[in-house]
């Protein structure tokens, strides 16, 4: 109604304008007409002189399980408080009692974030929020977020199982864990990439926020504002059944929350039907590692020790075997695993087996031989990395006997190299690991080869200091990022070692009898991978061996979180790394490769091909592409809790990621509610002044617009 109030106003007003003689009123209209364009041009020029926005952030988002949440999340239109810097603990007592300006938007110092600290400013309504840095260096007495038993409950050992090892009662494995990021907080909590906007934000608050001869600083106050309002709530049981609700009963659903999942990655030494299923009496040895990590932000799992070394050195000892000229005549065949979302209670492994016992997937439990596992391979004290097994199916007579000569046939494959392999003890419960899930199954022989005895060495566990410092690559200054890539480190020397150790014991294993001393891991492809997966994706090598439609993927800065949405840059990478390194590149055309079907001779159900971008042609910027068939494969990585429905499970993972609207953060400089209140007001004086004005005047147009009548013409 006000809209066609205002247009019929706008009409009268116009009408009366038509005529020529009074020229004010078309200027008046020209001016009406100006003053609205320039509001809607500048609209956005005012927001840029009112808000600095924070464009390299990584938030605190909320994940959920059967039986609760964790993470942060922000009020549903952010949360705002005036900016405080916490560089030390006493700092703490400003904003928790003296600050005369609450709620504070905390820059946190990264040595101060930890449990302590944040405990204390989780039981005040004094914060409503935090902006933490990055630490630098990392703390030198270690950062871990995670548990102290990770994954607990979801392994073999239970009431029923190994009873004295379950709860991680033998052995304490992270000491450092924290469990910060399994806590629930109910304000917004980013972290600072970026150290020039960081230093934006302790100049502001320099400019205008320090407090001054003892007593509160005066307005106009920088501060922060912070949006991470997340849609699930209480639990994924919860979020699960209204996700359900809607996309049953509305036609727009609104799904609130995300099953973790993605894909394992997989391959064979020798080909198999992948849709079909595998002789009984074959035998095949599994090999096996994680290639995902966690932090307590979203999405900044750098993962270097807990996953990247492992899975490198995998990687590399699969290239090693592939290479050996008998493979295809070894009696039992290998396969490469990567798990995908071990970090939350094992949703690959435990999909794979579930899929085994199913009939779901080409192998059964019953084709299984044996069992060997990387796991955190890169920080050895004095070159020792340690052989863990089950003591509670070694007891079982049949499986001791094979448990001994698999480890046997390990430790005589490190006679002669730089790596020396020894039991961790009989005593010693199988760590956190893969090959937990497959027990729970059934007794199958199996290692876990750890840097650790016990605790692990890793101080940095599932947290952003987990980095390529961590396990101490380091690189001569002045490198050019192609000769950084091709730059062999002394971490990559000592990880191809352990591959080499691996697959010549694999090969033994498989039943190899020819000399082992040919079985040799590539350092420079071991450097390549940790450059790739550790410091920059977006790389010649990578760039490379990926299919062109695909090369979005390749971000600058490599983070290996599992997401909801699949597949991540971490299993694209892992999957065309392996068909780059076990492969071979065929003759065949474009056409050919992407349509193998047509091929007679391509054998479709057991090779997988990959038409790849290839490398730059050296005398032009085009590139050579060519086809690339391998056994490697994908297999779905999402917890059967999902498949089965059954949101409360514990026996299976139930972790969901909450989904969100947006996700950013700005400062700006605010000033005192006094004036706020002075300013809403004479505001609203203004508005009523005009809407009695245009009033008034939309009243009387007819008289204040009225044409004068000539004088000429008067009629008689």
């Amino acid at each position: 109604a006000g809209r066609a109030w205002g247009s019929r106003g706008m009409e009268g007003a116009a009408g009366s304008c038509r005529a020529p003689l009074p020229a004010w009123c078309g200027l008046l209209r020209g001016l009406l007409l100006a003053v609205l364009a320039a509001g809607s041009c500048q609209g956005n020029s005012v927001e840029r002189k009112i808000y600095i926005p924070l464009n390299k952030t990584a938030p605190c988002v909320r994940l959920l399980n059967a039986t609760h949440q964790i993470g942060c999340q922000s009020s549903i239109s952010g949360d705002t408080g005036v900016i405080h810097v916490v560089e030390k603990e006493e700092d703490l007592n400003w904003v928790l009692a003296d600050g005369p300006h609450p709620p504070y938007m905390i820059l946190l110092d990264g040595s101060l974030f930890n449990r302590r600290v944040m405990l204390q400013l989780k039981g005040t309504s004094r914060v409503s929020g935090l902006a933490v840095t990055v630490a630098k260096p990392s703390p030198p007495q270690g950062f871990s977020p995670g548990l102290k038993c990770p994954n607990d409950g979801f392994g073999v050992y239970s009431k029923d199982y190994g009873p004295q090892f379950a709860h991680c009662n033998k052995t304490v494995w992270n000491p450092v864990g924290s469990g910060l990021s399994y806590e629930d907080f109910d304000f917004p909590i980013f972290l600072l990439e970026d150290a020039n906007e960081t230093q934006v934000i302790k100049q502001c608050y320099q400019d205008h926020n320090v407090p001054r001869d003892g007593s509160g600083p005066e307005y106009p106050l920088c501060a922060m504002q912070l949006f991470s309002h997340m849609h699930a709530v209480t639990s994924t049981v919860t979020c699960m059944r209204r996700s359900s609700l809607q996309s049953t009963f509305s036609i727009n659903p609104e799904v609130v929350c995300d099953p973790l999942l993605d894909y394992n990655v997989w391959s064979t030494l020798q080909p198999i039907n992948s849709s079909g299923k595998v002789d009984p009496e074959k035998e095949v040895i599994i090999v096996a590692t994680r290639i995902d990590s966690h932090s307590f932000f979203w999405n900044i799992a750098p993962g270097a020790e807990s996953a990247v070394s492992s899975f490198v050195t995998h990687l590399a000892a699969a290239e090693a075997l592939h290479k050996v000229s008998d493979g295809h005549l070894l009696q039992r065949n290998i396969m490469f695993t990567f798990f995908q979302g071990e970090t939350f209670d094992y949703i690959g492994s435990s999909r794979m087996v579930y899929d085994m016992e199913k009939d779901k997937f080409p192998l059964r439990l019953d084709n299984i031989h044996s069992f060997v596992e990387l796991n955190q391979v890169a920080l050895r004290n004095d070159s020792i990395l340690w052989m863990h097994t089950d003591p509670v199916s070694r007891m079982n007579e049949s499986v001791e006997v094979q448990v001994r000569n698999l480890l046997d046939i390990l430790s005589n494959s490190s006679v002669g190299a730089s790596v020396t392999l020894q039991e961790a003890g009989y005593s010693q419960p199988l760590p956190p690991s893969s090959f937990q899930r497959f027990l729970r199954a059934r007794h199958i022989p199996g290692v876990v080869l750890t840097d650790h005895k016990t605790a692990f060495q890793n101080r940095y566990y599932q947290s952003m200091y987990d980095t390529p410092e961590n396990i101490r690559m380091q690189y001569p200054e002045g490198l050019s990022p192609e000769e950084t890539l091709e730059y062999v480190t002394d971490t990559a020397k000592s990880l191809a070692e352990v591959a080499t150790v691996v697959a010549r014991a694999l090969y033994r294993l498989a039943g190899g009898a020819n000399n082992t001393s040919a079985i040799q891991a590539d350092p420079k492809t071991v450097s390549r991978m940790l450059y790739g997966f550790l410091i920059k994706m977006n790389n010649s090598w990578f760039q490379s061996i990926i299919k062109p439609d695909i090369k979005g993927i390749l971000g600058d800065v490599p983070q290996h979180y599992v997401a909801v949405s699949s597949p991540v840059n971490t299993t694209y990478l892992v999957q065309y790394v392996l068909a780059n390194l076990t492969g071979t590149v065929v003759n065949l055309t474009k056409e050919e490769c992407l349509n193998p079907d047509k091929t007679p001779s391509s054998e479709k159900e057991m090779y997988e091909y990959a038409w790849v971008q290839g490398s730059l042609d050296p005398n032009s910027t085009s590139r050579v592409p060519y086809c690339v068939r391998s056994t490697v494969h994908l297999s779905k990585a999402l917890s059967p809790a999902f498949e089965l429905r059954q949101w409360g499970s514990t026996e299976y993972s139930t972790w969901t990621e909450s989904r969100w609207k947006e996700i950013r953060a700005r400062i700006f400089l605010v000033a005192s509610k006094e004036l706020e209140i002075i300013t809403l007001v004479v505001g609203i004086a203004i508005l009523i002044f005009s809407l009695l004005a245009t009033y008034f005047i939309n009243a009387k147009a007819d008289v204040l617009f009225s044409i004068p009548r000539d004088p000429g013409a008067v009629a008689y």
